[in-house]
């Protein structure tokens, strides 16, 4: 048995290198002992940064040519199915950053594909990982059985999805390409590019199974989604109000505000104010004091999580393969409306 968890990189872009790289190689329990990303200049520019000893411009390659336990798919969206269903085939856990898929016919075939495999899907939604959503969880059967869901999310990124230099990268290794996050043809948009967090964060609260969707967006000047409004309703007949803008002035954090309503009562959880309430309609409610910082985005743990899973370690995952896909199930039917419509079946 290794002592190590040997961990590949597939993508080594922007996030990658500013996150992924750095996380990895301050954990004392695994190695990155290759990694992928197109051009030979920039990959031996990562291969030093990093130590890492093998690179590859060809996926495939590394994946037969270097034994490895767990893989991080951090490539542009529209690739994450193939370079993750490519790693499992290989017998790895993998972390596939968001979305999972950009279809939901794909999601499910991954999901199907790792529970075949004996594997696991880890996916980076960095609110899941923290104590306000599993305080949320926890809390979340209080409400009973959910009828209504109303969530909103913001942040500061109008100008990554209108095509231009994100202010936030500036100096950065790599910056963002336009051609993931504002190129309508390759799953740019709000929707695919954060609002998926938000969705992560719901699917872990409560599950739910998302049935149709109706969508309308306003567009940025790329022509990919600025703002996303969309009612869901869900297996059961409960509904949803899902909200997301781009465009929150810089320097602010970021907003997600989450409002379940069920037959016994209603859960609030508020990253921005770090808060998280249950009101029960009939009293003894619970307000959990939560500590400053409570509602900062994780960026370590789902990445510990990935290699405590390429050890064989029990290990929670809290935004796992079905979180990813549910997300995706949402979006899928939201872009589809916003472009017929009408509503559209999941």
């Amino acid at each position: 048995m290794n002592t190590k968890a040997r961990i590949g990189v597939i993508g080594a872009g922007w996030w990658a290198v500013v996150n992924h790289l750095p996380v990895l190689a301050g954990n004392d329990d695994c190695e990155v002992v290759a990694v992928n990303r197109l051009g030979t200049d920039e990959l031996a520019a990562v291969q030093r940064q990093f130590g890492v000893p093998q690179g590859f411009e060809d996926y495939r390659e590394m994946l037969d040519q270097v034994p490895m336990d767990g893989v991080v798919i951090s490539s542009p969206h529209t690739f994450h199915f193939e370079h993750a269903a490519a790693a499992l085939e290989k017998g790895c856990h993998v972390l596939v950053e968001k979305p999972m898929t950009t279809s939901t016919e794909d999601a499910r075939a991954l999901v199907a594909l790792a529970e075949k495999a004996g594997r696991q899907i880890v996916i980076p939604c960095g609110w899941n990982y923290g104590s306000i959503v599993a305080e949320a969880r926890r809390l979340a059967p209080g409400v009973g059985s959910v009828e209504h869901v109303v969530l909103q999310m913001a942040n500061a990124l109008d100008d990554l999805f209108a095509g231009q230099p994100m202010l936030e990268t500036e100096g950065a290794m790599f910056r963002p390409p336009s051609s993931t996050w504002a190129d309508p043809k390759r799953a740019g948009g709000f929707g695919w590019g954060q609002l998926v967090h938000a969705l992560g964060l719901l699917f872990r609260v409560v599950d739910l199974q998302p049935m149709e969707a109706f969508a309308v967006t306003g567009q940025s000047p790329a022509d990919v989604d600025y703002y996303d409004a969309t009612v869901v309703r869900f297996a059961g007949g409960a509904t949803a109000s899902v909200s997301g803008a781009a465009t929150l002035p810089k320097g602010r954090p970021v907003q997600i505000d989450l409002r379940i309503f069920g037959s016994e009562g209603m859960l609030l959880v508020d990253i921005e104010r770090e808060r998280v309430e249950l009101r029960r309609r009939y009293g003894a409610d619970e307000v959990v004091p939560l500590p400053s910082g409570a509602g900062a985005y994780e960026c370590v743990e789902p990445l510990r999580a990935l290699v405590d899973l390429s050890l064989d370690r029990a290990t929670e995952n809290p935004a796992s393969g079905l979180v990813g896909q549910r997300s995706v199930e949402v979006l899928d039917a939201m872009y589809r409306s916003a472009q017929s419509g009408r509503m559209e079946v999941v």
